[in-house]
């Protein structure tokens, strides 16, 4: 598992997050599109030196996808955020707690949109894929330990060996089906510890024509990303 050491500062002042993953056989450049910053990971043999190198080097290629990405979007008042695949404006009401009235999703008068709307996502999150795993697993005759939410960068989701399931919250935001297909991934890893051919018939077992919702995820994941909840 990679792991953040450090960050490093090219000589023309881009800032480079360091990782080492004893799993890399090769140095790699990412550059998210969730604007959290460029990623140089390494093999555990190579060293931070010839790291900064190879950053160096490939330093026109990197402001170029940089200059590319999109701009992040702040989930305040007036906002249409996207919910269940629905767009959703972040509207300021006479309400206890946040609740969808049409097109509108209602906060409460005087407190910050964005934390308010994170908070409610987690929660609708933790309700639609404890709601999915419980029925995947089910199905597949393996119960799962625990079910945890993160807002994770990398992934959406994640099976540990003891049969922990782990999911990024943003999935809320995703389209019903979506979500459903992160989840059948996830509990087909209980029966499968890999991405086999034994694997993937799984998940197709799970949830028949799951491919257009894994091709939403890889074409439109990112955008969800983009999102920011803070003030």
């Amino acid at each position: 598992m990679a792991s953040v050491d450090q960050r490093i500062i090219l000589e023309d002042g881009l800032a480079v997050r360091l990782t080492r993953s004893p799993r890399a056989r090769r140095m790699t450049l990412r550059v998210p599109r969730d604007g959290s910053g460029v990623v140089l990971t390494l093999p555990a043999h190579v060293s931070e030196r010839e790291g900064r190198a190879f950053a160096e080097s490939r330093r026109a290629w990197l402001h170029q996808a940089v200059a590319r990405l999109p701009a992040r979007q702040v989930a305040v008042q007036g906002a249409l955020l996207p919910v269940e695949g629905q767009l959703l404006r972040l509207t300021p009401a006479e309400v206890r707690r946040p609740q969808v009235q049409g097109d509108a999703l209602l906060i409460p008068q005087g407190r910050s949109a964005g934390p308010v709307a994170a908070a409610w996502l987690k929660h609708l999150a933790a309700d639609r894929l404890r709601a999915a795993c419980d029925r995947f697993s089910g199905a597949l005759g393996r119960p799962y330990r625990a079910l945890v939410l993160r807002d994770t960068r990398s992934r959406w989701g994640s099976c540990t060996h003891d049969g922990r399931l782990m999911f990024s919250w943003r999935l809320a935001m995703a389209p019903g089906p979506v979500l459903d297909y992160v989840a059948a991934h996830e509990v087909a890893h209980l029966a499968h510890m890999d991405h086999s051919p034994r694997f993937w018939a799984q998940v197709e077992a799970l949830m028949p024509g799951h491919a257009p919702q894994r091709a939403w995820l890889k074409a439109h994941g990112g955008d969800l990303m983009l999102w920011q909840f803070r003030d």
